[in-house]
């Protein structure tokens, strides 16, 4: 299965209709399967767009405290049963836990469908996240003005949002603004998971010379798995919601949004901008106007 399907449209323009065919984003179910042992347990189901499925179901399974390393995965593959047919087949992975893994099911003791803004909300979120994470200290110092020649980048590498105009990106940049790695999907949660499942096998977790952009808002959940991979600058091209802040404030993130036209706010963790340079700038702006 494809990224992109091909789909007829009826197109108006200037007054005038012709049947034309366009380019749209794939979404399809992918079914995650656990194997421990000789048990299989389905822990998750969730719309996305086909493609870095391995990787989609590696990021999930750290995202969620599943397992800790890419050790804790023996193998991986799409179901075999050949029976339920082709195009099902590949909407189903099995990760197969190593013998040494010891994973906390608890948290997946339910069979649910993901979504963009899944998962407990509020204080008791803040907690139970308390409870597996600790606060990201120090580290990554970047100059402010790195940031903001980042969505254009993200944008500009985003192959299949060229063909269809309808997905969500998120990528990784390094201290000097350079993009490391990119995923597509049509959920952000997806985007983010396959390209921490892409880290998580590439060795490079925790991410914490990284610089993480989203193409969309920043929700909870995704501040989340970037605390989960150990991202201490989060950016968004849109706003954030009070959670994602929240989440910025209690675990030391620094947590950009409306990284667009030249501009951006930053919600908490300013410590992490070099404060000789905020200081310049504020100082070409002259006084504040009153407003």
């Amino acid at each position: 299965m494809g990224a992109v399907v091909r789909a007829e449209a009826l197109a108006y323009e200037g007054g005038q209709s012709v049947v034309r065919v366009d380019s749209v984003a794939a979404e399809e179910p992918l079914e995650i399967r656990l194997l421990l042992g000789g048990e299989t347990r389905t822990i998750a189901i969730t719309m996305r767009t086909p493609g870095a499925d391995f990787e989609l179901a590696t990021g999930f399974l750290f995202g969620e405290g599943v397992i800790s390393s890419g050790a804790d995965v023996s193998a991986i593959s799409y179901c075999v049963d050949r029976t339920i047919g082709e195009e099902q087949r590949y909407n189903i992975v099995n990760v197969r836990l190593a013998p040494r893994a010891r994973p906390d099911l608890r948290p997946l003791e339910r069979h649910f469908f993901t979504s963009s803004a899944c998962g407990v909300c509020g204080k008791a979120a803040l907690e139970a996240l308390a409870i597996r994470r600790k606060p990201l200290r120090g580290g990554l110092t970047v100059d402010p003005k790195l940031l903001l020649g980042l969505p254009d980048k993200l944008r500009s590498a985003q192959g299949v949002f060229d063909a269809t105009g309808g997905l969500h990106a998120a990528g990784l940049f390094d201290p000097n603004g350079a993009l490391v790695e990119l995923r597509e999907d049509v959920g952000r949660h997806n985007a983010l998971d396959k390209l921490i499942g892409w880290s998580l096998l590439q060795g490079h977790i925790p991410l914490s010379e990284s610089v993480l952009v989203f193409s969309g808002r920043a929700s909870y959940e995704l501040m989340q798995k970037a605390l989960v991979a150990g991202v201490p600058i989060v950016c968004a091209v849109s706003a954030p919601s009070s959670l994602a802040v929240a989440v910025a404030q209690e675990f030391g993130m620094t947590l950009v949004g409306f990284l667009r036209d030249s501009r951006f706010n930053v919600y908490a963790g300013q410590n992490r901008f070099d404060p000789s340079l905020l200081e310049a700038d504020r100082a070409k702006a002259g006084p504040p106007s009153g407003r």
